[in-house]
């Protein structure tokens, strides 16, 4: 769940959490009938008022039981990277003759957890894959993600594929695979990096997978709201979140609902719920808080915006083949979009916020002609690089 700070997407998540659409009575493969719980409530701010307003103990990296049903985990960044970083360090002093190639080695093992303060993009990669690891335990039926108090949740989002393109940028597969061929004593660094990057590309996959993820947004019932809906609704069509719902909030206030929910309906399609809560008074302890039912739409298994992009051959053949790419995307001020080009990825910009879409094999030796975006949707024109596309007659161009 996630939405403008202020939107009260805290205590709708808990909210939803609390809401139990039926008892769990089915036990899983290797849990014994009554080991597992219903739901997690994840929260990720680090001053999160949640353990207080739902009477529990803040244990920040342990869940918590709320009720029968739900437990609270509530995650600490700044304990997530020390202790990523005791264990990266730990791998690293084992690698020991490494240090003779890589002398950068000794001077990162010098460094404490204490000193840390935070590691550019790999702290939301740390947190990510810390509730992945939760949601793949087996413990909970279902997991309630909030996903406020970070400064940005887009940019969190997207952080498991920034950090893989910096990975790949820095040292390329190809060539650490190389590496710890011929240098036994880098193979376990080589490694290391190996699975960070393997697990990038498994969280990027996992929180667009429209089968077992849902995402909600929650805006507040005011003007700020209405403004702020189709900039979050743009860029969830741009980082392909699996929207099943919106939640208008009137919050503690009087305000009404209706106008707001009614241009929300206006920005989506028939698949996306979109549902007024009504005030719900001072929600400030766990009995007024279960009271607000929240049902939640369960993922939907239908891609959205890029992830269910379509590449067609408009014309010609070989290298005089045209190829268009396109995905339906809302844009609340067409005017802000740019596009770019780099490497594999083609950059798109929707409101200054920049995402990588990754192209499609068919159009990696491709060379972009043209692009815009009519009538709610995105087209990219491609034709082939005549240097690296495959020859008629069976053989192939130069290669990269």
């Amino acid at each position: 769940m996630l939405g403008p700070g202020g939107s009260g997407v805290s205590v709708l998540a808990a909210a939803a959490a609390l809401t139990v659409d039926g008892p769990a009575t089915q036990s899983r493969a290797g849990l014994p009938m009554g080991s597992e719980r219903d739901t997690l409530l994840v929260t990720i701010d680090r001053q999160s008022y949640l353990p207080d307003r739902l009477g529990v103990y803040r244990v920040p990296g342990e869940p918590v039981p709320i009720t029968a049903d739900t437990d609270l985990l509530h995650l600490d960044q700044l304990a997530v990277v020390e202790q990523a970083w005791t264990d990266f360090t730990a791998a690293l002093t084992a690698v020991g003759a490494a240090r003779a190639f890589l002398p950068i080695v000794g001077t990162l093992t010098s460094v404490a957890p204490g000193e840390m303060v935070a590691l550019p993009g790999i702290q939301e990669f740390l947190l990510l894959r810390q509730i992945r690891d939760a949601a793949t335990s087996g413990r909970w039926r279902r997991l309630v993600v909030d996903l406020s108090g970070v400064g940005d949740p887009n940019a969190l989002l997207r952080a498991p594929v920034i950090l893989s393109t910096t990975i790949e940028r820095l040292w390329p597969r190809h060539a650490r695979l190389a590496e710890a061929a011929e240098k036994p004593a880098l193979a376990q660094l080589s490694a290391a990096v190996e699975g960070i990057d393997r697990d990038c590309q498994d969280l990027a996959e996992l929180f667009t997978d429209p089968h077992s993820v849902a995402v909600h947004m929650v805006f507040d019932a005011g003007d700020r709201g209405r403004r702020a809906a189709a900039d979050h609704l743009a860029v969830a069509d741009l980082t392909a979140l699996p929207l099943r719902s919106v939640l208008v909030n009137a919050g503690e206030s009087d305000i009404a609902t209706s106008d707001v929910a009614d241009h929300v309906r206006s920005l989506v399609d028939a698949s996306v719920t979109v549902r007024e809560v009504p005030s719900g008074g001072v929600l400030d302890r766990l009995s007024r808080i279960r009271k607000i039912r929240v049902n939640l739409p369960a993922p939907g298994g239908r891609p959205r915006g890029s992830a269910a992009l379509t590449v067609t051959k408009a014309s010609g053949d070989g290298v005089d083949s045209v190829f268009e790419l396109t995905w339906a995307q809302r844009l609340s001020r067409p005017e802000h979009l740019q596009l770019g080009r780099s490497g594999d990825d083609l950059l798109v910009t929707v409101d200054g916020f920049r995402h990588p879409v990754r192209l499609p094999s068919v159009l990696r030796r491709c060379r972009v002609t043209a692009a815009g975006w009519d009538d709610g949707r995105i087209t990219v024109t491609f034709m082939p690089d005549p240097a690296v596309w495959p020859a008629r007659d069976g053989g192939s161009g130069p290669q990269r």
